[in-house]
């Protein structure tokens, strides 16, 4: 990350190939567990396009999108970031509806979100929806 490494990455999980996308998702979910790392992805843009892989991509790109957000929200700000980019709703269906591996991981990214599951659903904090 401090060779410069994160803008290659947002760019190519935005505009570059399947392939590209789904291993920049990869890459940047694996930068995203460091602190400094969810600040600098999030300065880049990053947030916007792991998104639109959450919602739209190939299952591997879900996959890889949903644990990139899980790690980003570990910051207060990402977690206002991801909501406002519309992260919760793809992240919601593929807790509901996903493979195995994109449940896991968007379930751990809306807990990191601080949303609780309910019987009546997934319950988003109330600053998140805003």
């Amino acid at each position: 990350a401090k060779a410069g490494g994160i803008a290659p990455l947002v760019a190519l999980a935005r505009d570059g190939s399947d392939l590209q996308k789904e291993y920049a998702a990869g890459a940047l979910r694996s930068l995203a567990v460091n602190a400094d790392n969810q600040v600098a992805i999030a300065k880049a843009g990053g947030i916007a396009p792991l998104v639109a892989l959450a919602r739209d991509g190939s299952d591997l790109q879900k996959e890889y999108a949903a644990a990139a957000m899980r790690n980003l929200a570990g910051n207060a700000d990402n977690q206002v970031a991801i909501a406002k980019a519309g992260g919760i709703a793809p992240l919601v269906a593929l807790a509901r509806d996903g493979t195995d591996g994109q449940k896991e991981e968007a379930a751990g990214a809306l807990r990191n979100l601080g949303c609780r599951k309910s019987m009546f659903g997934w319950k988003i904090p109330r600053y998140l929806s805003r």
